[in-house]
């Protein structure tokens, strides 16, 4: 018989330990097969979300103290609350949100636009709200509709492959697109003169007029356009989480908590409500 030194020869001793004790084998053991989003968040007591640092008032994320703040994390602990769970955040960029939600990472991810393309590799939920158009002006450029935009002499500028971007191409074709890399690169085209205004979403164009009056005037366009933003969940064949969460929003959409959060949040940058445009609504 071989006895448990020679065994602890072959293995080593730490091996020994993990192979012989109940809590190593506890500790090892995987996910029940077939479990979805749903009793996985159940059985471990956690959700997963992303966090993306920097965006301010999706997410924010104290330097000093490492505490997360903003909309997205105020919307994702009330979830996790009601799932009798706790929130587990892991950092990541907007681009990876969709590969990390993939890759089992992550269980949801709040503040996505349900493009096409995303929505063939994800889910998503009902909308957490409507996110108006708008677009930040230079001084004494002072359009009132899309179509007083819809010029060739009229310089847009866009953030490539972005949902203003694909906004602006369908709606003002006949514009002169500015197109740049990053969010920063075009409004810096419009502080340097190279583009007439910027297209933002209402809550990026508040945060970036606030952080720099200087940078122009936010002007709502009529007709009124907004985009849906939705939580991304992975795709499950067992739809249980996607519903659950539908049910979460649609109840607490109806209680004006929606609402509250986003406000909340956006007074952690400065952004007070009567900063806020009559025609913008959350």
């Amino acid at each position: 018989m071989v006895s448990r030194r020679d065994i602890a020869s072959f293995l080593g001793a730490g091996a020994l330990g993990a192979a012989l004790s109940p809590i190593g084998t506890a500790q090892a053991q995987t996910a029940p097969a077939g479990e979805n989003t749903f009793q996985r968040i159940r059985r471990t007591k956690k959700l997963r979300i992303a966090g993306i640092v920097g965006t301010e008032p999706y997410y924010k994320k104290d330097i000093a103290s490492g505490e997360w703040s903003g909309f997205c994390i105020s919307m994702a602990q009330d979830l996790a609350k009601a799932m009798d769970a706790e929130v587990e955040i892991a950092e990541t960029t907007w681009g990876n949100a969709v590969l990390d939600l993939q890759a089992n990472k992550i269980d949801i991810m709040f503040g996505l636009s349900p493009t096409p393309s995303r929505a063939l590799t994800v889910e998503f939920t009902r909308p957490i709200m409507l996110n108006t158009f708008t677009i930040i002006a230079k001084p004494g450029f002072e359009p009132k509709t899309w179509a007083d935009l819809n010029k060739p002499e009229v310089r847009v500028a866009v953030d490539i492959g972005s949902t203003h971007d694909l906004f602006a191409r369908r709606v003002i074709p006949n514009a002169t697109l500015v197109a740049l890399k990053t969010p920063d690169d075009a409004m810096l085209s419009v502080q340097s003169n190279r583009a007439d205004c910027v297209i933002q979403v209402a809550l990026l164009s508040l945060v970036t007029v606030k952080k720099n009056p200087k940078v122009g005037r936010i002007i709502v366009p009529t007709p009124l356009s907004a985009q849906p933003t939705c939580a991304g969940v992975r795709a499950d064949p067992d739809p249980r989480f996607r519903t659950f969460v539908d049910n979460w929003l649609e109840y607490n959409r109806g209680l004006g908590a929606m609402k509250g959060w986003i406000t909340s949040s956006l007074e952690l940058v400065g952004v007070k409500p009567d900063d806020i445009p009559a025609e913008i609504s959350f």
